[in-house]
């Protein structure tokens, strides 16, 4: 019979891989050589073939996942698989799929688009496993026995990103996370991307904890299209023995997930351990949101207010306004127990209208009846999409109208992000709002949203330096030098600055040889009742000065 077997010579094979936009790669590290043949320019590789050296290929890979690269080039074992998903600035993304075939000679394997693949089980943004295939590997890996870890972690403020930055320029955040993390952990650790803002990492225990790890390589901070980003995450962990009565993968991670709304409710960047005690907090926050319904109506939510004190003289210079819910049952409520259901239940414009008002009144009360008090203020916090309220200034009139307060009494503080969204709709919103009286102050500056370009151009009378900038400038340099530079961009505006997070003496004398005007915090007092603050007021008075404790 004749021979009919296909004889394949070097441009069928060439063209046959460019028909199926694929390509074939060789890498040896001795001559730090790359080779490339089939589709390279399809696969946006076209700058790196026929060959290139190790460098010329990390250039080409997109910054965030440069360490992503590291793994194709790093020697490893003959017999090592190799299964990178990488994005090239040129083109797409691609899967690098390969084999060492001699010990720290040669690699070779095959390079193609993602879809070629059909990569269902990868989160496209990160990289990582997505939250179904991670359930299903966990499952598999709990059946080895030990002990095994498993690390939810909420990227904290991420609407505020959003809104701030754009989804795209957010998306790059969470990318880079996605590129920190798959970068801190070795290869046998499971990882994903498990929701919009959550992470997850599956791992044996080991001498240094995994959420120790993740959050100290995720917090790091990062440059983002001219912005300067300081993620902080809220972690919840969960331990589980391996093998064949190990707990469910699905359930382990629920039980994470409970850590991490637990961890949320000590305020940004905490941590906690799944307890059985947490597993009573969904039918809770049923009954909760039940009864926040009517507790606006019920007179049940009330202003508190904190102090704030000038840190040159002591004196006291006003408060700020925080909700707090007096519910029948459970007590006096802070707001993270309840302000997230505030928002998703609609709540927040109702509960912003009546703080400002309860605020205003309660200052008219107390410059009325304290002489010493006439030069008060009281700052009151605007709610995220507050400021877009279409009767926000019109209240604020109202409001003066009423209690007979002097321009700038009452200031209104707005984040930076609800700025960022549409700064050339908040410069008019803003603009309205100071000739209506109010005074302004921008919160939580220091976290890095904002352009400063924009900020010459708003009205804004106060700056107020974020407390994880205050509480940690003692011990880290990065955090000490951006108190030193909005300090100093307050005086070069002509703005005041208010510290918050201020929870001891020492603290205050760090501020002050900065030139930070004012200072609020632990370190002057809680927020307080309005009988309380009253006492507080004539407390200050008398003695001349706030009391700040000695240590925190």
């Amino acid at each position: 019979m004749p021979n009919d077997r296909w004889i394949w010579d070097a441009t069928t094979t060439l063209e046959a891989l460019g028909a199926a936009d694929v390509a074939l790669w060789l890498w040896e590290p001795e001559r730090d050589r790359l080779r490339i043949t089939g589709a390279s320019r399809a696969l946006g590789l076209g700058p790196l073939a026929p060959e290139c050296s190790s460098a010329a290929m990390r250039a080409l890979a997109m910054p965030q996942d440069r360490a992503l690269a590291e793994e194709v080039l790093r020697v490893q074992e003959p017999g090592s698989e190799i299964a990178v998903r990488l994005r090239m600035r040129a083109g797409g993304v691609c899967i690098w799929r390969g084999v060492w075939l001699e010990e720290g000679l040669r690699a070779a394997g095959v390079v193609a688009p993602e879809t070629k693949f059909a990569a269902s089980d990868v989160d496209k943004l990160t990289g990582l496993l997505d939250r179904k295939s991670f359930i299903a590997q966990a499952r598999e890996r709990l059946q080895t026995p030990g002990v095994h870890e498993l690390v939810v972690a909420d990227l904290d403020r991420l609407r505020r990103l959003n809104e701030a930055l754009g989804h795209e320029r957010a998306d790059l955040v969470l990318a880079a996370l996605g590129s920190r993390m798959a970068a801190a952990f070795p290869p046998g650790v499971l990882m994903a991307r498990i929701g919009e803002d959550e992470f997850a990492l599956l791992s044996p225990i080991r001498a240094i904890s995994a959420a120790d790890t993740l959050r100290k390589a995720l917090e790091q901070p990062l440059r983002v299209a001219g912005f300067d980003i300081h993620p902080t995450l809220s972690i919840g962990a969960v331990e589980a023995m391996g093998g064949d009565e190990a707990p469910e993968a699905a359930e382990l991670l629920r039980r994470a997930e409970l850590a991490v709304e637990s961890a949320k409710s000590n305020g940004r960047g905490g941590g906690a351990a799944y307890g059985r005690t947490m597993e009573t907090d969904g039918l809770s926050r049923l009954a909760l949101e039940s009864d926040l319904r009517g507790a606006i109506g019920r007179g049940e939510l009330s202003a508190y207010y904190q102090p704030i004190v000038r840190l040159s003289t002591g004196a006291l210079s006003g408060f700020e306004a925080l909700v707090r819910w007096k519910h029948p049952r459970r007590g006096l409520l802070s707001p993270d127990q309840f302000l997230p259901l505030c928002e998703e239940m609609g709540l927040m414009s109702d509960l912003g209208a009546l703080m400002m008002r309860q605020a205003a009144e309660q200052l008219a009360v107390w410059r009325n009846n304290h002489r010493a008090a006439g030069d008060l203020t009281v700052a009151v916090n605007l709610s995220t999409g507050e400021i877009d309220r279409p009767d926000l200034v019109s209240d604020v009139m109202r409001i003066r109208r009423d209690t007979g307060l002097p321009p700038g009494a009452l200031k209104l503080e707005v984040t930076e992000g609800d700025v960022m969204r549409d700064p050339d709709r908040a410069a008019v919103i803003l603009g309205k709002l100071r000739e209506a009286g109010a005074a302004l102050a921008l919160d939580d500056f220091g976290t890095g949203f904002s352009s400063l370009s924009y900020l010459t151009r708003l009205p804004f009378d106060t700056l107020k330096i974020d407390r994880y900038f205050v509480r940690t400038m003692a011990t880290n340099e990065g955090s000490a030098k951006i108190v030193t530079s909005v300090v100093k961009l307050g005086q070069d505006l002509d703005l005041e600055v208010v510290a918050e997070g201020v929870e001891n003496a020492q603290m205050a004398k760090a501020l002050l040889a900065v030139g930070c005007d004012y200072g609020q915090g632990f370190g002057y007092a809680p927020a307080l009742s309005a009988q309380e603050a009253e006492v507080y007021l004539n407390e200050s008075y008398v003695d001349g000065a706030a009391p700040v404790k000695a240590r925190g």
